[in-house]
């Protein structure tokens, strides 16, 4: 059973297993298409597509939700029981390549109670690299019946985060680029910044010059320096839609710690209320 990440050759032997249900969720904020014109084009045999907008996020409300709120549990379990998706099913979801947009959907799953769930290591580009088959084939899975058993302990909501932002027991995690973190630029949202005590952790630092994850220890080595002895379950992480902030969840989960926290909404949801404060950084 694969729980956290899975890599490359590892998947190619499991490739005609009878319960795996693989995953497509290649995207990009700059061209919500690409995703799904990549995986037209070429894709891991037998993989279905999920598209970030369509199938792993809710309705945008204006003045009141992120970029990408969760769904409505029923529309998610309906989504995952048409791609046949069951309790017995070993789930593998991959990107182009870093598993920011993956960890969502493995995080999700998590969050609805299912643990056969992994996240292909070095995503569609890694794979490639090592001439594993693709095709083009587009199938139609075969409906199934997921059961969801919720995790609520694993997310917070927007009011949680308002009346719990001065608790100095709990670490605020914001996943972004450091340079969005400060509020130098910001490519998404109205508004630069983060929120008020918050510490920066780009999910992107996971990942090494090769593509891959990095090696166990250095993850630890990175996350106790981050987390500075604190209980795990007091941290939550955070990024700008509450996507790529499951990256450093799946890294927490890949070291055996299950407590840490998402804040879904994240920062596009934070600042939609203007009475909310940000803090931008000031160049010493």
């Amino acid at each position: 059973m694969f729980t956290t990440l899975i890599s490359a050759s590892e998947l190619n032997g499991i490739l005609d297993q009878e319960h795996l249900v693989i995953i497509d969720a290649r995207h990009s904020a700059t061209d919500i298409e690409s995703g799904r014109k990549a995986y037209q084009s070429a894709h891991i045999p037998n993989a279905l597509f999920a598209h970030l907008d369509e199938d792993l996020s809710g309705e945008i409300i204006k003045g009141k939700t992120g970029r990408h709120p969760f769904p409505p549990i029923e529309k998610i379990v309906k989504k995952l029981s048409d791609w046949g998706i069951d309790m017995h099913s070993q789930v593998v979801v991959y990107d182009a390549s870093h598993g920011g947009i993956a960890a969502r959907l493995w995080f999700m799953l998590k969050w609805l109670g299912h643990d056969k769930v992994a996240v292909l290591n070095g995503g569609f580009k890694y794979w490639t690299s090592q001439n594993f088959p693709t095709d083009a084939i587009v199938r139609t899975p075969k409906p199934s019946s997921f059961k969801a058993n919720l995790r609520p302990e694993l997310i917070v909501d927007v009011q949680f985060m308002e009346a719990n932002i001065d608790t100095p027991e709990l670490i605020y995690i914001d996943a972004r680029a450091a340079k969005r973190y400060r509020g130098e630029e910001e490519p998404l949202d109205p508004i630069a910044g983060h929120i008020p005590s918050a510490i920066s952790a780009p999910f992107t630092e996971n990942i090494g010059k090769d593509g891959l994850f990095l090696d166990k220890q250095a993850l630890i080595k990175r996350f106790v320096k981050l987390l500075e002895n604190q209980p795990k379950g007091n941290t939550i992480f955070y990024c700008g839609s509450g996507v790529t902030a499951c990256h450093n969840l799946l890294v927490m989960h890949h070291l055996g710690i299950t407590s840490p926290k998402l804040y879904p909404g994240s920062w596009s949801e934070w600042i939609v209320d203007k009475n909310r404060e940000v803090v931008v950084e000031t160049p010493s």
